[in-house]
This record gives structure tokens, sequence and C-alpha cells, in this order.
């Protein structure tokens, strides 16, 4: 039987010798790995920016903890998978993130409280979160070594469940709980904007303002780069559809099924049946037609992929200026917007973006947006550094896992901090390997501040 007293904990013996464990170990830390996230920081600015974007209304003479040390312990403490601010209670005080979030030659110094981090939050205004957004597609231009030939933006929205009286907050049909709408836009696996809204609208609400700011920002500094705007259809908006073919966007859309749509399909569909009839054997068919709903203020080309399955007809349409074969659009070009939703995910139950459990609607946008300057740290992290190993495709939870999650014993003096990774970390010369290449010189162009 385990006997524990303040001093000693016994466990059962191994035979003839004891086991014992004590809580005497000294400075230790379990999320050594955090140490790429403060270098792959110092490669892109991010955090320095962020906290130039935001004003700090405190005296310097009474202020005791630095705005930029205060948004990178909350920044990495979510990339290292710490998702609520009571976790700073002990996380102030642990070695390894004394030594990346701060800049202070006082490293030992405790970092901020879960008190003064909620502070925080609830100072931040309507034009921090603004220029915060703009640094997100700044560091995304940044990214780019050579100017890119095509742009995909997926648009997408999702569900934010609320569980208190929080300020914006409202019931969703389709959802059937509480919730905020907020709309996520990635390029690739990229981050570029996370907007928080309140689930009491159009799904599609602010999406043509948003690319258009993103349009314009893109072809200031890339003025012949292609833009794809890509979205499921609650997109499918005529007036944005219109905006796009006034300012040489491309769109490919989803376009949800109705009876106009089923008939004017009724071929393609009729065909599918009769082939899966005969082969026993899924059977997929594309075309197209033109289209406009009632309230369209002209005619698009419509695909259809009229399919049929062993459990039925699965007929899918969207809506396109491009130019190709309906096929190769709706496969190669459509259906991969699904990775985004890997993306989302990652962003909401692997780095946290849904505890917008703060009753104010601008400090639920802010820890969004401190969720999201985590994943851009991590999703650099796998883009740049991982690709070619076993974790080029590896999502956040896995990276955090084999990469972060490393114990450590701390050995601080005058001169040097010292961290004593164990022998057999199994993924020893990967970790070698990227900060071989973190330390290696930058491009200043690919750096912004």
């Amino acid at each position: 039987m385990t006997k524990c007293d303040r001093e000693n904990i016994e466990f059962s013996s191994l035979k003839s010798k004891k086991i014992l464990a004590d809580f005497n170990g000294g400075k230790l830390t379990s999320d050594t790995g955090a140490l790429l996230l403060r270098e792959i920081d110092r490669r892109l600015g991010l955090i320095e920016a962020i906290s130039n974007g935001i004003d700090d209304p405190r005296h310097p003479s009474f202020t005791q903890h630095d705005q930029r040390a205060m948004l990178a312990q909350r920044i990495y403490a979510i990339a290292l998978g710490y998702e609520d601010l009571n976790d700073h209670n002990s996380l102030r005080d642990d070695p390894v993130m004394q030594t990346i979030s701060t800049q202070s030659a006082q490293m030992q110094k405790s970092l901020a409280s879960p008190p003064t981090l909620c502070r925080l939050e609830n100072r931040i205004s309507r034009q921090d979160l603004i220029r915060i957004a703009e640094i997100f597609v700044e560091q995304f231009i940044a990214s780019h070594k050579q100017p890119p030939k095509e742009l995909i933006l997926d648009f997408d929205p999702t569900d934010d469940e609320v569980h208190g009286n929080q300020e914006g907050r409202f019931f969703h049909g389709y959802y059937d709980h509480y919730c905020f709408l907020p709309l996520y836009v990635y390029c690739g696996s990229q981050l570029l904007v996370a907007y928080l809204r309140s689930s009491k609208i159009d799904p599609a609400r602010h999406s043509r303002a948003i690319l258009k700011l993103l349009v314009r920002r893109f072809r200031e500094v890339w003025p012949e780069v292609k833009i794809i705007f890509r979205g499921d259809s609650e997109f499918c908006r005529w007036r944005l559809l219109r905006w796009c073919e006034k300012h040489d966007v491309y769109y490919i859309v989803g376009l949800a099924k109705n009876a106009v749509l089923m008939r004017l399909g009724k071929s393609w569909i009729e065909k599918a049946k009769e082939r899966f009839q005969q082969s026993k054997q899924k059977q997929r068919i594309f075309g197209e037609f033109q289209y406009a709903a009632k309230t369209w203020d002209r005619q698009h080309r419509v695909i259809i992929k009229a399919e049929h399955l062993p459990q039925g007809a699965n007929t899918r349409f969207t809506v396109t200026n491009l130019a190709g074969e309906p096929k190769h659009l709706y496969d190669d070009i459509y259906c991969q917007r699904g990775d985004m939703e890997n993306r989302i995910k990652e962003q909401q139950l692997q780095l946290f973006s849904d505890r917008t459990s703060c009753h104010d609607f601008l400090a639920n946008q802010f820890r969004v947006l401190l969720s999201a300057a985590a994943y851009i740290l991590v999703e650099h992290l796998r883009r740049e550094h991982l690709t070619g190993t076993e974790l080029a495709n590896a999502q956040v939870n896995t990276i955090r896992l084999k990469l972060f999650k490393i114990g450590a014993r701390v050995i601080w003096s005058v001169r040097r901090i010292v961290f004593h990774l164990p022998s057999g970390y199994p993924l020893k010369e990967l970790f070698m390997q990227i900060v071989f290449h973190l330390k290696a010189p930058l491009n200043p162009s690919l750096v912004f501040r």
C-alpha cells in the first residue's frame, strides 16, 4: 500500500528494493519544448507586434508586469495546452515559462497572476482588436519569400457554445444551443482571420467586407496574384458573387439544394441512379448548367455532382466563375476546402479558442485572437521546420505531445540557464535539427515589426 507524508511517498517495493518519491527535485519543468516557440517568435516578431498594437494606459511607475511579457505568457501557455487563466497560478513560477515570456534580467521573478491577465483581457478596445487582426494579415504576407501566383481564401463559420450570459450570445436553431458564430479565413493552413460574431446573424454577415479588405491588401503587394474565394453554401449570396466578378476575384461556392436545381439536374441524377442499379457500384456523374435564384441579379454557372450510393442519392451543387471541367473543379478545388475544417478543429479543440467565458464581448474576441496567435506559431513550426519529417502532417495536439512536453531539470546561474533534457527522449535528433534551422540567419524581409 502506498504511504504518503510531507517528505516521502513510498510505493510498492520492487522485490527487495524500496520505491520512494518526493517533491524535492528542485527547478523542474515539463514544457522544455516551449523554447522552440520562443525561437519561432523571435524570428517572426509576432508577440512584439501584437504588444505594439495594444494601447497600454498603465503608468510605468506603477507597472509590475510588462505588457509584452503578459501576452507571451498567455500565448505560449495556450500553445502548451493550458487553456484557463487559473493555470497561471502555477505557471507564473515555472522556469521555462519565466525564460520564454520575459525579456527582463530578473528572469526568476514571478510572472503575472490570473487576475492581472484578466485585467489585460478586459481593457482591450475595438481599435486594439483591429490592429491585431491587421498584424495576422501582415504576418501572412511576410511569410512569402516570392510573390504567390494564386491564393485560395477559405471562409467558414463555426459554432462556439457558451454557457453563461455573455454579451452577444444567442440561441442558434441549427446548432440547438446558445453560442457565438465566429468566422475563420484560412489560405491553405495559414490563418488570416479569426472574427468572433454573435449567432443572431446571417452566417455570411461581414464576409464581403472582410474579403474586400483582404483582396485590397494582397493586391497592394502582389498586383498580379490570382485570388479565389471558396466557401460552402452559407456564402452563396448574389451581392458577394457580383462583387467578386466586378473585382476580378474568382469564386467556387456551395449551393444549397432546392426544387428548381433538382429539376435542372434531373437528367444527371437519373443517369447516375440507372448506372448504380446496373452495376451496384457507386456512381458519380458531373454536369453543368446556368441558374439564377429569384433574388439573384443574373444567371451563374452551376456544377452538379450527381452521385448515387447504396444509401441513395447524394447530389451536390456548386456555383463558380472558374474555367475548367466540372469534375476537376469539384474534386480538385472545391472539395479541398474540407481541410480547413481540420484547421478550425485545431483552433477550437486543441488551442481553446472556444474558451469565450468573459462577459464582455471584446474580451472574448481578444481570447480568440490569442488562440489564433498560438496557432500561427505552431503552424509556422509545422510548415517551415517539420516538412519531410514524421510530424509533417501532425496536428497541434501531437506536436505538443512530441515536441513541447519534454521534462527537464533547470540550472540557473549568473551567466547561464541550462535545461537538462532526458537522455532517452525519442525525438532527440529531430529536436536538434529544428533548433539548428531556427538558429540559421533569417532574411529580414520575412520579419514584420
